[in-house]
């Protein structure tokens, strides 16, 4: 039996990315570029508390997503796998997640550093990072222990260019 369920946008993620082929893939390769979480009116006070945490995790809709493919080529090896293997953004579901660092808060609006998604990006969900829920010890990580850092590092950055860098994502 289908179940059909729908999300409603709680806010907007703003970036200095645009183009998908040149922005950072996962945060751990976007730490020096910062942008906004902008939280629409009618869910700020659900902010309340939120800058006691260094880190938060951002789900959101994967709008710019191409169509769905249940067997992809990841990032990090040129090897096809099953989609839900990796965090490709061409699942049946476009849901992303990033674990960004929270800078500070104004407000409705969210400093936040290590943004890998585009400008524009429709915010679903924020939730806290918390070491003591979330840092696992003694995990496996598949496929991904066959690639070696420096590699991963230089596919995780992609093509993105340095003028991209210099704006930081900061908004006036």
């Amino acid at each position: 039996m289908e179940t059909r369920i729908s999300l409603q946008a709680i806010g907007i993620i703003h970036s200095p990315h645009t183009v998908p082929e040149q922005t950072p893939i996962q945060p751990i390769y976007a730490t020096e570029f910062r942008g906004q979480v902008e939280v629409f009116p009618q869910f700020a006070e659900g902010l309340q508390d939120i800058e006691g945490y260094s880190h938060i995790y951002l789900l959101y809709a994967l709008h710019r997503a191409g169509p769905v493919r249940l067997r992809v080529r990841p990032f990090l090896q040129d090897v096809e796998r099953g989609v839900f293997a990796t965090r490709a953004p061409c699942r049946p579901n476009g849901i992303g997640m990033s674990i960004v660092s929270l800078l500070r808060r104004e407000g409705r609006i969210l400093h936040v550093g290590g943004v890998d998604m585009l400008d524009g990006t429709p915010l679903l969900d924020i939730k806290p990072y918390s070491h003591r829920f979330d840092c696992l010890e003694g995990t496996r990580n598949g496929w991904q222990d066959e690639v070696a850092e420096p590699d991963a590092r230089l596919r995780g950055r992609r093509n993105c260019p340095p003028a991209a860098r210099a704006g930081q994502g900061e908004r006036n």
